[in-house]
Order: C-alpha cells, then sequence, then structure tokens
C-alpha cells in the first residue's frame, strides 16, 4: 500500500473515530482500550504519573509559602496525556507543549532538580531560572517549551517538522495544546500548512473542557474537535485521556502513521484538570459535582487497579523522597548576579582567533 493510499485508508478510519466522537464514544481501536501491556510496564507509567503528580503537589505548596513566584498552571488530572504520548516519542524527535509544562517536562525525561530549580529562579534551573514554570526548554531531550501564549507552539511544532523533512529526517513532532487553542489563528494555520505540506507532526489536544473558566460549549460552536481536524483532511481520533493505557495505544498508533509518512495526525485527549487553571485561580465556574465525578477517573487509581504484586507503597516513598530532594537541591541554588541579567538578550560579540569582529 502506497502513503497516498495508507492516508486514504487511515483517513476513512479517522472520520468513522471522528463521527462517534460526536455522540461521545472513543474508537477502541485508537484508544487503546485492551490492556495487554506488561506489569512492569504498567509499573513504569504509573511512576512516571506519581512522579509528575507529587511534583505538582509540593509546587502547589511551595507557591502558597510564597518561595515559588510568578504563574504557575498545575498538571494535576492530566497526568495520563503526557505519560502516554511521551511514552511512544522516541529520544531524538522534537516535544512542543503549553504553559502546563511541568507534567511534560518530567514525562520527556527532563531531571526533576533541574525543573524544581528552575521553578525557584535559581540558574541550575532548564533555563538558568529565567524561563520559569511556563517556559521549560530543554535541549537535550528537544523539549522546545513551555510556551505562554495559548496556542503559540502550534507553528513552532510544523516548522520543527519541516526542518526535519528538509533535512531527510525520518521522524516526528509531538505537540501538545488545549481545546482553547483551537480558537486561535495560529490553530488552523497550522494544521492547514501541515496538511498542505504533509508534514510529520502529531497534534495532541488536551481537552480538559475548560479555556481557563470558559467552560468549551460556550466558546466553540463545534465541539467536536476531532471534526475541526478532518476539515483539513488529517485523520483524527479521540481517546480516553484519564487512561494511560489508552492513550499510549493511540500515540503509537498515530506516530506509526506519521513516521510511515501518512502526513499530520491529531489526537484529542479527554481529560480534566483537578486543580483550579492557575494558582491564583478562585475556580468558582466549575461545580463541585462535576469536579468529583472527574476524580472517580483519577488516573493514578484507574492504573492502580490493573498493578497486582506491585508495592504502591514503596514505590511512593521513592518519589516523595526524589521530590524532597529537588526542593533540597533548588533552595541550595543560586540567584543570577544582578551583573548578569541583561546577558542572553542580545547575541554574543562573535570573535575569531580571540579578537572581536
Amino acid at each position: 500500500m502506497s502513503a497516498r493510499q495508507s492516508r486514504r485508508a487511515s483517513s476513512g478510519a479517522a472520520n468513522g473515530a471522528a463521527n462517534g466522537a460526536a455522540n461521545g464514544a472513543v474508537d477502541p481501536a485508537a484508544s487503546g482500550a485492551a490492556h495487554e501491556a506488561s506489569s512492569p510496564d504498567l509499573t513504569a507509567l504509573y511512576r512516571t504519573m506519581l512522579r509528575i503528580r507529587r511534583f505538582e503537589e509540593r509546587c502547589a505548596e511551595l507557591y502558597s509559602a510564597e518561595r515559588i513566584r510568578g504563574f504557575v498552571h498545575l498538571y494535576i488530572g492530566e497526568e495520563a496525556v503526557a505519560t502516554g504520548v511521551l511514552d511512544q516519542v522516541l529520544p531524538d524527535e522534537a516535544v512542543v507543549t503549553t504553559y502546563r509544562d511541568h507534567g511534560h517536562a518530567l514525562a520527556r525525561g527532563v531531571p526533576m532538580n533541574e525543573v524544581m530549580a528552575e521553578m525557584h529562579g535559581r540558574v541550575e534551573g532548564v533555563c538558568r531560572g529565567r524561563g520559569g514554570s511556563m517556559h521549560l526548554f530543554h535541549a537535550p531531550t528537544r523539549l522546545y517549551g513551555g510556551n505562554a501564549i495559548v496556542g503559540g507552539g502550534l507553528p513552532l511544532a510544523v516548522g520543527l517538522a519541516l526542518a526535519d523533512r528538509m533535512l531527510g529526517r525520518t521522524r516526528a513532532t509531538v505537540c501538545f495544546f488545549g481545546e482553547g487553542a483551537m480558537a486561535e489563528g495560529a490553530f488552523h494555520e497550522s494544521m492547514n500548512l501541515a496538511a498542505l505540506w504533509r508534514l510529520p507532526v502529531l497534534f495532541v489536544c488536551e481537552n480538559n473542557g475548560y479555556a481557563m473558566g470558559t467552560a468549551l460549549e460556550r466558546s466553540q460552536s463545534e465541539t467536536n474537535l476531532a471534526l475541526k481536524a478532518a476539515a483539513y483532511g488529517i485523520p483524527a481520533w479521540t481517546c480516553d485521556g484519564m487512561d494511560v493505557e489508552a492513550v499510549r495505544g493511540a500515540a503509537a498508533r498515530a506516530l506509526a502513521l506519521v513516521r510511515d509518512g501518512g502526513g499530520p495526525m491529531f489526537l484529542e485527549a479527554r481529560t480534566y484538570r483537578f486543580r483550579a487553571h492557575s494558582m491564583y485561580d478562585s475556580d468558582r465556574y466549575r461545580d463541585r459535582a462535576e469536579i468529583d465525578r472527574w476524580k472517580l477517573r483519577d488516573p493514578l487509581v484507574l492504573l492502580a487497579g490493573r498493578l497486582d504484586d506491585v508495592d504502591l507503597e514503596a514505590i511512593d516513598s521513592e518519589v516523595a523522597r526524589e521530590v524532597e530532594e529537588a526542593v533540597a537541591f533548588a533552595d541550595a541554588g543560586h540567584d543570577e548576579p544582578v551583573s548578569e541579567l541583561t546577558r542572553y538578550v542580545t547575541s554574543e560579540p562573535i570573535t575569531s582567533a580571540g579578537a572581536p569582529r
């Protein structure tokens, strides 16, 4: 089967999934609903999600104690999305994310010490303390942000995919964004260009139902998000974003098509944030009963129920120690000297044989 024929076939399957999503259904094949992973494999996924959860909980405490400042958007409740998708992303593939980026950084393998130091504004942080919570960047793992602007990472992801194409690299770029970004012009421009040039991008929409304090149905006329991607001819799936195995299964399928030359793919993960939009948000726009209903599907609890003969308390203790070590690392870190505050604002002088040009 040719790449064009393969894309037609996957488009048909994707359109079927999109149509099913309109009725609240999820494509079982795309969602990875059959839980066939081994216990060690699932334990690794559980550990990753728990690292994110405990890190975020500690950040909330530190923010309340005024030890972390600025804007802080927590990923609590959404851990299955970053964990499931990034489990399938290769080390040399680029990842672009949003201002709610701590979970993606940890799931990508960025050292927790460096992430926590960045949260504290220390030079030992991944961006020397200049990026803070919303602008995490880590070149060794090809994590290209952390983008504070809603939808701001989408054009960047398309550019990274184009660069790989021009350099003859067979690999995917993964771009995370929220459903609120789908109302931005950058979303439509990026989808159109990626589809037009058949670029190797996996667009992952983390649909948590709210763009800050505005519910999806109150801000967008079409709430079946997969249909928006299908309108550009991009195969689209919807998966259960609270089930890490479902997310991983969907991501594996989509990434295989992207790497095989099938062009861009779109994955909507239906998830929910348990905390407010950010630490400064009162969260009065959501009904308490709604939050409690979603908490019944806590991704950590769901996966824990599938782990037999695994000492979850031991894992929790290990993760707790790692988080406290990260806090100690940040506390022992250093603020950037005042003399270097203007460094990196402009480029460094270019020298030849030690002399300025």
